[in-house]
């Protein structure tokens, strides 16, 4: 690659790392190119890319845009690694990350791909981190729960107000039946 293509590709680079919502950097050392094609399908579905560039490139990237310089470290930008972007939701690309991994093994029996660091709302993330956000439920759950937590209280308090009413009319009830 050409010094003058180095350039752009690192000027688009920087552009796609400040738009996104998360960047999440993950080692596919073991990933075949398969199961690669079934990473960056879901990852497009869940509204989201998956991208491969040169180690050195991506810190020359992420430098120019401000990142984290946890993300940046020698010891994180070394093997094969994967940027995550997630470019309409923040979590939404960490979740079918953990899932993806779940289900699929290198040749060695390890589950691939492996979580590195992240950057997920201007908050960087360790893999431990990551791989913790990548088992919550999705948005729709999370809030289907709150709103369900929400609603108990306001039940309980109904069913507390009826509750006397109730025990007035079993006792009409086996009054007139007397």
């Amino acid at each position: 690659m050409k010094k003058a293509e180095k350039v752009i590709l690192v000027d688009n680079l920087a552009l796609e790392l400040k738009e996104a919502k998360s960047v999440v950097l993950v080692n596919y050392a073991g990933l075949s190119v398969k199961a690669q094609q079934e990473l960056v399908k879901r990852l497009k579905e869940a509204g989201a890319k998956m991208l491969v560039v040169k180690n050195t490139l991506l810190k020359r990237a992420a430098e120019s845009v401000g990142l984290d310089k946890e993300l940046l470290a020698d010891d994180i930008l070394n093997g094969q690694t994967a940027v995550i972007l997630g470019l309409t939701d923040a979590v939404s690309p960490i979740q079918v990350l953990g899932k993806f991994s779940k289900e699929f093994t290198s040749g060695a029996g390890e589950s691939v791909p492996k979580f590195k660091v992240g950057v997920v709302d201007n908050k960087f993330y360790d893999s431990l981190s990551l791989s913790q956000v990548s088992n919550l439920p999705g948005r729709d759950a999370l809030l289907g729960q709150l709103l369900g937590s929400l609603m108990s209280g306001m039940y309980g308090l109904v069913g507390t107000l009826q509750s006397p009413m109730q025990q007035l009319v079993y006792t009409l009830n086996a009054k007139a039946g007397q």
